[in-house]
């Protein structure tokens, strides 16, 4: 699948690619203009920016480890299943029972982890310089979180118990399709109907940068007659823009840190990287491809979770068919997400590898491009070794960004010659 993935790149590439990558340019040296863009990041600025992300590593597995902690901490001392008993007394609809199951059980289980939340997307971000939000504001998008996830799990926890009602020996499969088709529809309402609930959306006004958008998504072939602007300057520091949705909900946007902090080379280059992932199709690829690691954990759960509920009669859980049994689900998916975390990573990073060289083609802004590599080195590692960035990186690092950029520009632009970067790393 990954030879497909990467062929797929590359005949892309070979497509987009203009006349002028024959007229490279042999004098430009592109380890030189890189290292020019990579030593734009010393001192406390790069130790910083290697400490918040090198902690991320240990952040994945302890998140993982509290949410086993806490799992079990509701199986043990038989919440699961006082949880399961109350759906059973106010309902009298089996089918029911799941959906009304989610709500003490997202409440307990978000309540019970909030300290570690507080900590990790509040204190944590403010520490290193990358929250905006107050702990008022905070607390309150945490809280919509909270109302969608009961939502969203009501929805899940009905189908995946009527799957496994319906399909004793193949619920796994059953299982899998269920949770790949709610990421999809997921997917398609979350820029119309989440989205909105924590940041607002407005028509990106009319200008230079709105045309040149326009006219590169046309030249894609990408529906161009709203392109939105939020603000998640209220929220972070962060800078980002997306191409989001399924179908008629497919719509452009960009934040306004984008807009606010870098020039219009840099939002050319970062929009034509997120309409890369338009053209080449990523978020249907990546739901299929992710939906062949549910079906192996899927399948891992069928195997092993009866075994573990028999082996516990003091949960209070009857069997797999039971939602007192959610815990045992969630703890077995917290453990396959942290040892697949290597896989997950290298899904979206080659996907996001050849949306750059996608939006290199499309926005024809290389230093556009190194820029705002460099600009993200706020909160990721800039120059990691080879292992640790297959391993750790859901994203190349920005050396491998901005080398990319440079080589594009040895092999497009006639004449390339180095100029001498003049990005700012200090959050302004």
């Amino acid at each position: 699948m990954r030879g497909k993935i990467m062929w797929c790149g590359l005949a892309v590439a070979a497509l987009l690619a203009p006349a002028a990558a024959f007229a490279a340019n042999p004098q430009f040296d592109v380890e030189t203009a890189t290292r020019a863009y990579l030593d734009l990041l010393q001192g406390p600025a790069r130790a910083r920016s290697d400490a918040y992300f090198e902690g991320g590593y240990w952040l994945t597995l302890w998140s993982a480890l509290v949410a086993v902690a806490v799992n079990l901490l509701l199986l043990r001392a038989g919440l699961s299943a006082r949880f399961r008993d109350w759906a059973e007394r106010v309902v009298k609809w089996r089918w029911l029972v799941p959906a009304l199951y989610a709500l003490p059980f997202i409440i307990a289980s978000m309540l019970i982890t909030l300290p570690w939340t507080i900590y990790t997307d509040f204190f944590r971000e403010q520490q290193y310089g990358l929250m905006s939000q107050s702990f008022g504001g905070w607390f309150t998008d945490w809280a919509k979180g909270l109302a969608i996830a009961i939502i969203v799990n009501a929805f899940l926890l009905t189908a995946l118990f009527a799957v496994i009602r319906g399909f004793r020996r193949t619920w796994w499969l059953w299982g899998a399709g269920v949770t790949t088709a709610l990421i999809a529809l997921g997917a398609a309402v979350a820029p119309v109907f989440i989205a909105p609930l924590f940041n607002t959306y407005t028509e990106l006004p009319a200008g230079p940068v709105r045309d040149r958008i326009v006219a590169m998504a046309q030249a894609n072939h990408i529906p161009a007659e709203h392109i939105y602007l939020f603000d998640a300057s209220k929220q972070s520091k962060r800078i980002s823009a997306n191409v989001s949705g399924l179908g008629p909900t497919i719509r452009i946007s960009l934040n306004d840190n984008l807009l606010n902090r870098t020039g219009p080379d840099e939002v050319a280059a970062v929009m034509g990287h997120e309409m890369g992932h338009y053209v080449l199709s990523h978020v249907l690829r990546m739901i299929l491809l992710f939906a062949l690691i549910f079906v192996l954990v899927f399948g891992v759960i069928y195997r092993v979770a009866p075994a573990l509920i028999a082996r516990n009669p003091r949960w209070g859980v009857r069997d797999i068919a039971d939602p007192a049994a959610t815990p045992v689900l969630a703890i077995m998916a917290s453990v396959a997400g942290l040892l697949l975390t290597p896989v997950q990573n290298t899904i979206i990073r080659v996907s996001e590898s050849e949306a750059d060289a996608f939006g290199l083609n499309a926005a024809r802004e290389p230093d556009g491009f190194a820029k705002v590599a460099m600009r993200l080195s706020e909160y990721r590692k800039i120059e990691p070794g080879p292992i640790e960035e297959a391993l750790f990186f859901d994203h190349p690092s920005g050396a491998t960004r901005v080398r990319m950029a440079m080589q594009w520009k040895k092999d497009h632009v006639p004449g390339a010659t180095m100029v001498k970067p003049d990005v700012k790393l200090d959050g302004k």
